[in-house]
């Protein structure tokens, strides 16, 4: 069974920051490549950001410089930490597990950034 559950969306002004939890049972965010994307209503979910099982990151460069992708000292969550956030930045966030060949999906967290 693999479950992800994301955390901690809300309601932003712009310029402010979130900071987003993905957790997992075990080691499953260690030994996997985990992923943050979002989805807009409307618009196709795309990915905003990476972090491979050695720590490299990679994001989509509407984001870059402004979002950090890390996990955290318990190897059981992933964040994404979200700063100057702008009006576009207004999703739900979902993380994503590769394991083998499936991807294992959250529930989502809404992100609402008002101007």
């Amino acid at each position: 069974q693999v479950q992800l559950v994301e955390s901690g969306g809300g309601l932003v002004q712009a310029g402010g920051s979130l900071r987003l939890s993905c957790a997992a049972s075990g080691s499953l965010l260690v030994i996997n490549p985990v992923a943050w994307y979002r989805q807009a209503p409307g618009k196709q979910r795309e990915l905003v950001a990476q972090i491979t099982t050695t720590g490299i990151t990679n994001y989509s460069d509407s984001v870059k410089g402004r979002f950090t992708i890390s996990r955290g000292n318990a190897k059981n969550s992933v964040y994404l930490q979200m700063n100057s956030l702008k009006p576009e930045d207004t999703a739900v966030y979902y993380c994503k597990i590769i394991i083998r060949t499936s991807d294992y999906w959250g529930q989502g967290t809404q992100v609402t950034v008002s101007s």
